[in-house]
């Protein structure tokens, strides 16, 4: 019996360690009488230095991800940030202490990825920012646009990514919330861990939090 409970052990730490999927997150309903009003967010506006390592409340967590780039016209599936020739090449991964995710915008969820904390691929050498509760990273596919070169399509998917990014910037200066553009982290750690193909490509990420009071 007590080889047994020991292998079982084994096995789940193997598969945490070896990147197997975790449980898909479900989120709630956007709050859309929440927040500042717009002049105020703008207000507030800046880019954190620190952040308090307090996990999000799973309703900020389910705001932030929709106001990021989520479906606003249900009738068109068309969402909160525009991209060129509505391409909506930008995915949204997110890093928490419990795994990686894919926000799906469809079903307003969280798909699991892999379990473990790898929030340190996204602060890299930053490492204060790897406190942040949550790491918001923002990937183009560019296979998604039907016209231009690659180097066009590259262009075009920063900045679809760019407004995303600000998308974050601006509901967590009126939410509450801070967080930081930016465009250093393990870019081959991430890759891998996010299983990108050649078309998927790294351009910015946002940690998020609560102030370090």
């Amino acid at each position: 019996m007590k080889n047994i409970v020991l292998f079982a052990i084994m096995t789940l730490i193997t598969g945490i360690l070896s990147g197997q999927p975790v449980q898909d997150i479900k989120l709630n309903a956007p709050d859309m009488e929440r927040g500042l009003t717009i002049m105020k967010a703008f207000e507030n506006r800046a880019s954190a230095t620190s952040f308090s390592s307090r996990e999000l409340s799973l309703q900020d967590l389910s705001d932030l991800l929709w106001a990021s780039n989520g479906i606003n016209r249900p009738e068109s599936g068309k969402r909160t940030a525009p991209t060129a020739v509505n391409a909506q090449d930008i995915d949204i991964y997110v890093l928490l202490r419990s795994g990686a995710y894919l926000y799906d915008h469809k079903t307003h969820t969280l798909k699991g990825i892999a379990a473990g904390d790898n929030r340190t691929l996204v602060s890299d050498r930053q490492t204060a920012f790897a406190d942040a509760p949550v790491m918001i990273v923002l990937v183009s596919d560019i296979s998604r646009f039907t016209v231009g070169d690659d180097a066009r399509k590259l262009s075009w998917g920063a900045m679809d990514a760019g407004i995303v990014s600000q998308n974050v910037s601006l509901f967590c200066a009126g939410a509450g919330l801070v967080t930081r553009p930016r465009a250093s982290m393990d870019f081959e750690g991430l890759k891998k861990l996010l299983q990108l193909n050649s078309t998927r490509h790294l351009m910015l990420n946002n940690p998020v939090g609560y102030p370090n009071e």
